[in-house]
């Protein structure tokens, strides 16, 4: 099992947007979260003092092929659409690694 952080801004005006989504994800979204080795998966939001917005989101994979099932989930025509609708609330870093939208964070610590 390998545990992911990752961060990204979300746009102050889309906030309500955002987690209106999210009180009511799609079971077919869902579905393919899971298909795709994707357990424990949390999102959180946060002002930091910078006074921006940031979203940061806690997962465990349970697969052996982390890239071929992310190609799985992002080829699939429903989460496709579930993305173009949290897209436009996102602000991704400035800082993220080439081809990343949600940056990857270190994890540098943890408890069981």
């Amino acid at each position: 099992m390998q545990r992911y952080g990752t961060v990204i801004g979300l746009s102050p005006e889309k906030i309500e947007e955002y987690k209106e989504l999210h009180a009511a994800v799609w079971p077919d979204v869902l579905e393919m979260i899971a298909a795709c080795n994707i357990r424990n998966y949390s999102i959180y939001l946060r002002q930091l003092p910078d006074g921006n917005h940031y979203l940061f989101s806690y997962f465990e994979y349970v697969g052996e092929d982390f890239e071929a099932d992310m190609a799985t989930m992002a080829a699939d025509e429903t989460t496709q659409k579930w993305w173009e609708l949290c897209e436009p609330c996102q602000q991704p870093v400035p800082d993220r690694a080439e081809g990343e939208w949600w940056a990857n964070m270190e994890e540098v610590f943890h408890c069981e």
